[in-house]
C-alpha cells in the first residue's frame, strides 16, 4: 500500500533529526510519498507567517503527519506552531509513552509509563489577556464584582478552562488505549483539592468514565505534586496516566527524565482521524547544522506512526533496529555515551546509517 504522508521538518536541529527518521522510516520498505513543509521560523522568512495554511490542508488531506521541533519564543513573539497545530486539526490526544531502554544511562529501572494529555483547553487554550490591556481591566473588575477573592489591578489573566466534554473524550481514550495496549491502570492527575471546580470536574468525569471499564482496567486518582515525587521514587507503580493540558506536558518531560531524557521521548498527537508524530523534545538551536544530536526520539515517533498507519511489521522492525543500536553502544551520538566526551560518538546522520544497516540485515 501507498501512503501520501505530511512532513514538517521543523526549525533548529529539525531537518536534521527529521532527515534521520525519513530515512530510518524509507529504510523499512513502506511506500510512502512525502509532502514536506516548512513552518516556524523559516516560514515566517518566506511567507510572513509560521503556520502556513497548506500545512494545515496537507494534514486534512493525508490524515497523518510527522514533524520535527519548532522554537516556540519565550515571553513574545507568535504563539507555539505546535499548539497551534493541535487546535486547527482538533489532535485532542497527546500520547507520549516513556519506556527504560537498554543502553540508555539513567538510575531508573523498569519504568513504562504512557503519559494521555489532554490537548484542546487548560491553559494551553491561549485565552491570556496582558496586564494593564483595557480588556484585562474589564476582566479584573467583572472577577472583582463577583468574587470576594480580589484580582491586583496590575495582573495579567490567564483563563484555565476544563470542560465536561474534552474530559471526558480524552479519559475515554486513555481507557481505550489501555484495554487496546493490555496496560492494567488509568491514573487520573489532578490538582482537585486546590481547584474544585476545574481539576474537581475534571477527576469527577474521570471516575465517571472509570465505572465502564470496572473488571477490565484499575482506576485510580493522584494529586500532580504528589504524583511528581512518587514517579521519581515508586515509578514502577504507574502504568497509563491521563492528565489536563500543563500537568500533561511537565509530567511528560518528568517521565522522559526517567527514562534518560528528551532525546528518546517520542510522542503523537491524535484526533478522531488525523495523526501528527513529534519528539517531545524542542528544537535546541544552539546545535543546529552541526549533526551531533541524538534522533532516538524522533525516530521513535516515526515507529508510532507507523503502528498508526497499520504498518505493525515495518513499525517492529524499525523499532527493534533502534534499541539495538542503543543497546550495543557503538554507533550512538555524544549523549548516548557513558563519557559525553567519547570521541567514538557518531554523528545523527552516523546513526541513522547504523539503524538502516540493522534493519536491512534483518
Amino acid at each position: 500500500m501507498k501512503y501520501t504522508i505530511t512532513l514538517i521538518p521543523g526549525d533548529g536541529i529539525g531537518p536534521e533529526v527529521s532527515l534521520a527518521a525519513k530515512r530510518c522510516i524509507e529504510a523499512t520498505g513502506v511506500d510512502i510519498k512525502w509532502e514536506e513543509f516548512v513552518a516556524g521560523e523559516e516560514a515566517i522568512k518566506r511567507f510572513g507567517t509560521p503556520l502556513p495554511d497548506q500545512i494545515i490542508d496537507s494534514i486534512k488531506k493525508n490524515k497523518v503527519a510527522i514533524k520535527g521541533p519548532i522554537v516556540t519564543p519565550v515571553g513574545s513573539g507568535f504563539r507555539s506552531v505546535n499548539v497551534q497545530l493541535r487546535h486547527a486539526l482538533d489532535l485532542y490526544a497527546c500520547l507520549r509513552p516513556a519506556k527504560t531502554i537498554d543502553g540508555v544511562h539513567t538510575p531508573f529501572k523498569n519504568v513504562d509509563i504512557v503519559i494521555v494529555r489532554e490537548n484542546s483547553e487548560d491553559l494551553y487554550l491561549g485565552i491570556e489577556f496582558q496586564e494593564g490591556s483595557p480588556e484585562c481591566g474589564k476582566i479584573i473588575e467583572t472577577i472583582n464584582s463577583l468574587s470576594p477573592k480580589k484580582v491586583r489591578s496590575d495582573s495579567g489573566i490567564s483563563i484555565k478552562p476544563i470542560s465536561r466534554f474534552a474530559t471526558e473524550r480524552i479519559v475515554r481514550f486513555a481507557f481505550e488505549y489501555a484495554v487496546k495496549n493490555n496496560r492494567k491502570k488509568v491514573t487520573a492527575v489532578h490538582k482537585a483539592n486546590i481547584m474544585k471546580h476545574t481539576d474537581g470536574l475534571f477527576l469527577a468525569i474521570a471516575r465517571e468514565v472509570a465505572k465502564e471499564y470496572e473488571g477490565r482496567i484499575e482506576f485510580g486518582d493522584a494529586i500532580v505534586d504528589n504524583l511528581s515525587m512518587q514517579l521519581v521514587t515508586r515509578p514502577q507503580n504507574f502504568d497509563v496516566l491521563v492528565l489536563p493540558n500543563l500537568y500533561g506536558d511537565i509530567v511528560s518531560d518528568l517521565c522522559a527524565g526517567l527514562i534518560g531524557g528528551l532525546g528518546v521521548a517520542p510522542g503523537a498527537n491524535i484526533g478522531d482521524d488525523t495523526a501528527l508524530f513529534e519528539p517531545v523534545h524542542g528544537s535546541a538551536p544552539k546545535y543546529a547544522g552541526q549533526n551531533k544530536v541524538n534522533p532516538t526520539a524522533t525516530i521513535l515517533s516515526g515507529v508510532m506512526m507507523l503502528k498508526y498507519i497499520g504498518e505493525e511489521q515495518a513499525a517492529l522492525e524499525l523499532e527493534r533496529a533502534t534499541l539495538d543500536v542503543i543497546k550495543e553502544g557503538k554507533f550512538v551520538t555524544y549523549d548516548l555515551k557513558k563519557d559525553r566526551n567519547d570521541v567514538s560518538a557518531v554523528s545523527t546522520s552516523g546513526m541513522a546509517d547504523a539503524i538502516i544497516k540493522k534493519i536491512k540485515k534483518a
